[in-house]
């Protein structure tokens, strides 16, 4: 199966892929409230110009044995799969032809929570990784701006049931983020799958 059956995003070098309605509604809402559910959510704290801040949303590392990841100075060590990880990984892996081996969930729970800049770019993701990103729950924006710019070049609505594959030189070239909202938004989890290179 080719990874775009329809055009992709037209980014220059960068490789983008947006399904709006990847999932049905009623699998997207049973997999969110499974999720949200039984994750045992953590909120990090990150050292931030002297201080200890809490990271702006909960997450989990899941993944093989050997897909320890490291990021904003914390190394995540993966908790074993669960039945419904198994399945949702496998799934994407169909969709995207590629392995994956490692699963970040983050946790928005209101228009608050929020992911800053930054790019996927990490050496154990090897030089053009492949991130796809499940969405379920609440839509919320997501902004991509160049390297080295302070100018949104692009934003998303990523939606319940929603899939956001990047891949090529995107990372090497862009960031993303999910801003804060002052907006009612509903929660929100996010399912970032990758393959963790040794």
């Amino acid at each position: 199966m080719d990874l775009f059956d329809h055009p992709p995003l037209d980014l220059p070098n960068a490789t983008l892929d947006y399904r709006p309605r990847w999932l049905d509604v009623a699998r997207a809402d049973a997999w969110f409230r499974q999720l949200r559910d039984a994750t045992p959510w953590e909120q990090p704290r990150l050292h931030i110009h002297g201080r200890d801040v809490p990271v702006p949303r909960l997450l989990a590392w899941y993944g093989d044995a050997e897909a320890s990841y490291r990021y904003s100075g914390l190394t995540h060590l993966p908790l074993p799969w669960t039945p419904l990880l198994s399945e949702i990984r496998q799934q994407v892996e169909q969709a995207v032809g590629q392995r994956l081996n490692g699963v970040l969930l983050n946790y928005y729970r209101d228009g608050q929570d929020s992911m800053g800049w930054h790019s996927d770019d990490e050496d154990e993701l090897g030089r053009e990784p492949l991130i796809a990103s499940l969405n379920l729950g609440g839509t919320r924006r997501f902004d991509l701006r160049r390297k080295g710019s302070s100018r949104i070049e692009h934003s998303l609505e990523l939606e319940h049931g929603s899939l956001l594959v990047m891949a090529g030189a995107t990372q090497h070239h862009w960031q993303h983020q999910v801003a804060k909202t002052r907006k009612a938004v509903a929660p929100r989890i996010n399912l970032t799958f990758r393959l963790i290179r040794d």
